[in-house]
């Protein structure tokens, strides 16, 4: 599990990196179910569904950019 949870976490960062040039004040493990990103305790689930949006986002502002 925690291989896989390092694995969101890289995939959260990248995708918040991209969008916002920065990166989040603060993102950690607290176990297996939970993490705190920008002061935010969530489940890994509700992480997970954060990066799928800013990774959409990111992609329509690639998309406005170009054309």
């Amino acid at each position: 599990m925690l291989h896989s949870t390092e694995r969101l976490l890289y995939q959260y960062l990248e995708a918040y990196r991209k969008l916002y040039n920065r990166r989040p004040a603060e993102l950690r493990v607290l176990d297996e179910d939970w993490v705190v990103v920008n002061g935010a305790r969530m489940r890994i689930t509700e992480l997970e569904y954060l990066t799928n949006q800013l990774q959409m986002e990111y992609l329509q502002v690639l998309g406005q950019r170009r054309s």
